[in-house]
């Protein structure tokens, strides 16, 4: 059923791309159709038996999970890598994004993570209090990435194969949550954090990221770019999304956000919010206290986000006005000139600062990872996870 808040961008979609277009909206009222089923029969569960129980089939804590319920031990036991995974394509990829990190990282915080929030996913950040917590939020994505681009990360004991599917788990259980909450409009939004909107998301996340990182200085042969979307399109499935809306190629991904951006409406109070607060934060995370050196940060974060999504969106954003012309063109000649000193000055250390530099802005919590899952609607009340 067509929800309301699509009905307009739906009928321009079908005019570009009929099939994809109904495709997209069919999953505005599909979220994880194998996960939210297990999460409901295991809601009534008391909160530590049921991170205790995630915790054990995340970790293969075999003699744990055989206490848990038989839904939860089917999910696990089941699982099954899907057929087209290749753990060898991944390599290229791996290797020139850690040869990349700061270029791809810019284009991540400033491009991909702003332009998530473009889509109605920003009301469930924005009705469960998640603003606030915007940096943390940066420092978890940062997290994930890393993780899913170090070698061996996505093998099954690796944190990025974890952190994926931990992802899933909390997507499942806040839109539950969402889902019996008063402040959801089902008729006018479907499904919270639906496979649409992260099927969107992955999309972004995977090809939209190449795209940016070229615009702010990056390099990739063919056979790198296919394999960043090789890694991105395995963590899109363990995140749960069905694989109706999950990529297989590059030209699948980009029709995939440029339906859904037809699709969806245009971006209201929540999304600007979020894109605000998101680029707000990004000082906080870096570590920088000094006020003027966040004001300058801050003002390039603005002025790199505006030209790579373009003035419609940036305006949409409410994004400061400002010159903007040589932005991009200014920015990468810094970022070459820099490389070229490092490399003269310090070779060989360019690969283990950019590795610290990502490990320094990112969620490193000192008990390990945390499978603690939110149990009220609204981050204030939740319990802490």
């Amino acid at each position: 059923m067509l929800k309301s808040a699509y009905v307009e961008g739906y009928a321009k979609a079908r005019l570009f791309d009929e099939p994809a277009a109904d495709n997209y909206i069919r999953h505005t009222t599909i979220g994880d159709p194998v996960l939210d089923p297990v999460m409901e029969e295991v809601s009534s569960l008391p909160p530590a038996d049921l991170h205790r129980f995630i915790e054990a089939g995340i970790e293969q804590q075999a003699d744990v999970l055989r206490s848990a319920p038989q839904a939860l031990r089917d999910f696990f036991d089941h699982f099954e890598e899907p057929p087209w995974l290749d753990y060898q394509a991944f390599r290229p990829g791996i290797l020139v994004f850690n040869e990349n990190v700061s270029l791809m990282l810019v284009a991540f915080v400033t491009g991909v993570l702003v332009e998530g929030f473009s889509t109605l996913i920003a009301k469930s950040f924005n009705i469960t209090k998640r603003v606030a917590s915007s940096d943390r939020r940066l420092k978890q994505n940062n997290r994930q990435l890393m993780e899913i681009f170090y070698p061996g990360g996505l093998r099954r004991n690796g944190d990025g194969w974890k952190l994926s599917t931990r992802v899933r788990f909390v997507h499942t259980r806040i839109r539950s949550l969402l889902a019996k909450s008063d402040d959801w409009k089902h008729e006018a939004w479907g499904t919270p954090l639906s496979a649409a909107h992260l099927g969107f998301a992955i999309s972004v996340f995977s090809k939209r990221l190449l795209d940016y990182s070229e615009q702010v200085g990056a390099r990739f042969s063919e056979e790198e770019k296919e394999s960043v979307l090789a890694v991105w399109r395995y963590a899109g499935f363990l995140m749960g999304i069905p694989e109706t809306i999950l990529y297989t190629d590059a030209a699948e991904a980009d029709k995939i956000y440029r339906i859904g951006y037809m699709c969806e409406p245009p971006p209201d109070a929540d999304s600007i919010t979020m894109a605000n607060a998101l680029i707000q934060s990004i000082p906080v995370v870096a570590g920088i206290a000094d006020r003027v050196e966040k004001e300058k940060v801050v003002a390039l974060a603005y002025r790199l986000s505006r030209a790579l999504l373009g003035k419609t969106l940036a305006d949409q954003f409410q994004y400061p006005k400002g010159w903007n012309i040589g932005t991009l063109f200014l920015f990468r000649n810094k970022q070459r000139i820099q490389r070229w000193f490092k490399r003269w000055f310090k070779k060989g250390g360019v690969r283990s600062e950019n590795f610290s530099q990502l490990l320094q802005i990112s969620v490193y919590d000192e008990g390990g990872l945390s499978y603690k899952m939110p149990d009220h609607v609204h981050a204030s009340k939740s319990s802490p996870w």
